[in-house]
């Protein structure tokens, strides 16, 4: 009997194949095998005149989607035809989830076997799991595809809906989603947090203080003075930066402080209270898809989509459990496994007293589900296996996770001392807290933000002497400090995902998918790991919350998936929903028909930011990017605004600066040496730069090069500006090939070339000032890779194909080569950079096109 098993992807089509018996034969389907049109090109000829085939569901006929296979996957589907002709049952190995689960009722649609289909059904890539899964064969579960097929109509409908509507009022080419616009307007209105937000200044004192004789030092901070607290951080209005409840603390600004510090240098010290209190702590809870997206990115810097791209890996070369999962429960193997690996790897102490449980679960949770985890019946140690860095320190963390959730409690003791300085009748009470690990417990697997567990455990402790109340203390050293309030933090990829969950606001599988998307779409970008929020952001995100402020409400969006979890256990009905969500009075198409003749394109264009004193200054979105608008003496007087100048680091006294220098005209650094014609420092498009010249008829294109990082205009001298202008700049001939090599700053940063191969130049290195050794040197960093390219990153394999995929510096730009394909990087990446994920996301794009 020969078997056709079908599966999602090349690994795991390699994996799977090692657990099966003769006969049976795999094959990937490489993900969905059809999907909704992409675009007006895929609409069969029969269906273009309808009313609904721009969105590709039939909205007056309950709903029913027009499915197209695109052309990259015809080939496959004929392939899997084929071997399907010459088989004797079909079984469906896709993943144990909605998307799985409607990729293989796709499957069965457009194949129509004439032979037995069954669904086979595991969680992790095992011989174990794959034995039992082939004895418990199931049906397609049509709850999970009715729910995954709603969810991608009402994807489809909102953003088929409204995004024509976005194009029409503000700009071509936006998009509006309905859990991607809310993400955006998490970001929005935390960044218009931080616009309003007034600092407020505050003084404390430290002092360095030890036991009368004793050599070691410990500091206490100023906590109370004259039995009133003092003022710190909390205690202040983030609108006005001034206290909330004055009357309630003890406010130092510089001057009291000061003189506070002069009367107490002559105080007499001593303990006045000592609290010691044991705690115990528990290990977290085993990851779960937000919980691994949360800690990948505080500890690796991972991105969201980066983490499930190597998760994803992982799990299909069996070795960690499915990997899209709301679910903290651990199986009795899973428990097993951790158990005697804590006994194997610690010690019989460090194992917890009974087998702990996790019961609690994300919103819409399935309790057949298990935690992400490593696979099997016995955990590989990370160490065992040969695994690429970023993959291994993916595995290395589910590992520890794992059995630190069978370990013993962490017993910790912390002392919070007081010592009271007496003067003259004032007593200022200063405080520090020591803290003791008594027993590590689960710290020595695993403690959270940390890659070292050893290393963590000896940062935490605080040491602080042996004290008595009542005894006196020596003060050493006493110093005022000023302190700044600071403005609510900007979202993280870390902190969206847990914004997200918490407000229930899609579910973890598609976090990644979320905040890749409002990046690619131009509505934040990455600053270390920081989101920040883009002009169009705001303008998309006004717009929405005045006319359709239930596509931005996340209690809106929250019921929406509920509903979506009740599509899945079969207790709601698809269609009645997508009735209730689209049509009707209330109904979303209703809504977008009243709200357009309303909505003024103009205004919508013009951003309303929370800054003061603007007195009539606006700033628009255009078709070219932001720029701010005024008038002057009856003249309207428009400029750019800098591609690196952030909404949140706009002011009115900075709009009043760029639009003064745009009225004024650019104004000379001086002659340069040897052409003589004038320098100038200009701000354009995509930021500062320096100029030879003028634009005339005759010089279209005077020469100009960038700011080099760092670099204000105000700083730029007349030396510095021509020493700019001399980029590139050659360094001499190469000591090997006698060719020439140059510094100069491009797209992507300083660099030097040689021969075609380009280097970008180190963190300490000058391109004004580097020289030809040193050149050298970094050229000879990187292996030369083909004839005028060079390497930056090494990503790996592709998650699906197997093929390696190379970042590299060549002749025309930096490009990927995947396999024996060269793609250009987009314009504007910074190859440094560009992660798996990203790879991925261009060659799928590549193959679209």
């Amino acid at each position: 009997m020969k078997s056709l098993v079908i599966v999602e992807s090349p690994t795991k089509t390699k994996t799977i194949k090692k657990y099966l018996p003769d006969g049976y034969v795999v094959d990937s389907s490489m993900g969905h095998i059809r999907d909704l049109p992409s675009s007006a090109k895929e609409i069969p000829a029969k269906y273009k005149k309808e009313s609904w085939s721009n969105l590709g569901i039939n909205v007056d006929d309950r709903f029913d989607p027009l499915y197209v296979v695109p052309a990259s996957k015809k080939k496959i589907v004929t392939k899997l035809k084929k071997l399907l002709k010459d088989s004797d049952e079909l079984i469906l190995a896709t993943d144990e989830d909605r998307e799985g689960e409607a990729i293989s009722w796709h499957l069965v649609e457009l194949l129509k076997p004439n032979v037995p289909v069954k669904r086979m059904a595991f969680r992790e890539i095992t011989k174990e799991a794959i034995q039992n899964a082939l004895e418990n064969f199931r049906d397609i579960d049509m709850n999970l595809v009715h729910a995954q097929e709603t969810r991608r109509i009402l994807d489809r409908l909102a953003g088929y809906t409204i995004s024509p509507l976005l194009w029409k009022k503000i700009s071509p080419g936006l998009s509006a989603g309905r859990v991607q616009s809310v993400a955006v307007q998490f970001l929005v209105a935390r960044e218009r947090e931080r616009m309003k937000f007034k600092s407020g200044i505050y003084y404390d004192l430290k002092a360095e203080l030890s036991k009368l004789g004793d050599k070691s030092r410990f500091n206490a901070d100023l906590s109370h003075l004259d039995g009133k607290r003092l003022a710190s951080g909390k205690d202040f209005d983030e609108n006005t930066g001034k206290l909330k409840k004055p009357d309630s603390v003890v406010l130092l600004d510089e001057e009291k402080a000061g003189k506070l510090r002069e009367l107490l240098n002559s105080a007499e010290w001593k303990v006045s209270k000592i609290d010691v209190k044991t705690q115990k702590r528990n290990p977290s809870a085993p990851f779960i898809t937000s919980t691994l997206q949360q800690e990948a990115n505080r500890k690796f810097g991972f991105s969201a989509r980066d983490t499930m791209s190597i998760a994803q890996k992982l799990y299909e070369n069996g070795l960690i459990t499915y990997m899209r999962t709301d679910s903290t429960n651990l199986s009795g193997q899973a428990i097993s496994a951790a158990r005697n690996e804590v006994e194997k790897q610690y010690g019989k102490e460090y194992l917890f007293e009974r087998v702990r449980q996790y019961g609690k679960k994300s919103k819409g949770a399935q309790e057949a589900h298990e935690a992400i985890r490593p696979a099997g019946s016995s955990f590989i140690h990370p160490d065992n296996i040969k695994l690429g860095a970023r993959e291994f320190k993916l595995y290395d963390l589910i590992w520890k996770r794992t059995i630190a959730t069978q370990m013993a409690e962490a017993q910790l003791e912390f002392t919070n001392v007081t010592i009271t300085a007496s003067k003259d009748g004032t007593e200022a009470d200063f405080k520090t807290s020591g803290k003791k690990i008594l027993f590590p417990g689960f710290f020595r697997a695993y403690v959270e933000g940390s890659d070292d567990p050893d290393a963590a455990i000896e940062n935490q402790e605080i040491f602080l002497p042996e004290l008595t109340e009542g005894e006196a203390a020596e003060m050493h050293k006493l110093e005022s400090i000023s302190h700044e309030t600071k403005p609510p933090a900007r979202f993280t990829e870390a902190t969206l995902v847990k914004e997200l969950e918490k407000r229930g606001v899609g579910r973890p599988s598609t976090y990644a998918s979320i905040i890749s998307t409002i990046q690619d779409r131009g509505y934040a970008r990455r600053d270390g790991k920081t989101l920040i929020p883009s002009y169009t952001a705001f303008a998309v995100t006004s717009l929405l919350e005045e006319h359709f402020p239930h596509v931005v409400n996340s209690d809106f969006t929250s019921k929406l998936e509920d509903k979506l979890d009740e599509i899945a256990k079969g207790e709601y009905d698809p269609v009645k929903y997508l009735e209730e969500y689209y049509h009707g009075e209330n109904g979303l198409k209703a809504q977008v028909d009243r709200q357009e003749d309303k909505i003024d394109g103009q205004k919508a264009r013009v951003l309303d930011l929370p800054l003061d004193n603007l007195n009539g200054m606006q700033v628009h979105v255009g078709k070219f990017g932001p720029y701010v608008k005024t008038e002057s003496d009856g003249e309207e007087i428009t400029t750019s605004l800098p591609v690196d100048l952030d909404p949140g680091e706009l002011s009115a006294d900075k709009i009043r600066e760029l639009l003064k220098a745009e009225k004024e005209g650019p104004k000379s650094l001086g002659e340069h040496p040897e052409t003589g014609e004038p320098v100038y420092v200009l701000n354009g498009r995509f930021g500062p730069y320096v100029q030879r010249g003028e634009v005339t008829e005759e010089n279209k294109k005077p020469k100009r090069v960038s700011l080099l990082k760092g670099m204000k205009p105000a700083d730029i001298d007349f030396e510095t500006a021509v020493s700019l202008l001399e980029l590139p700049r050659p360094l001499g001939d190469h000591p090997e090939t006698g060719k020439v090599v140059k510094a100069g700053v491009g797209r992507y940063g300083p660099y030097v070339v040689h021969d075609g191969t380009f280097k970008s130049l180190k963190k300490d290195d000058n391109v004004l000032t580097i020289e030809l050794d040193r050149a050298v040197q970094l050229l000879k960093e990187k292996g030369k890779v083909g004839r005028g390219s060079s390497a930056i990153a090494d990503l790996g394999n592709h998650p699906e194909t197997d093929k390696p995929i190379k970042v590299l510096s060549g002749r025309y730009g930096p490009y990927i080569k995947y396999g024996k394909k060269n793609i250009s990087l987009p314009k504007g990446t910074e190859p440094e950079k560009f992660t798996m994920g990203d790879a991925v996301r261009l060659i799928d794009e590549k193959g679209k096109k």
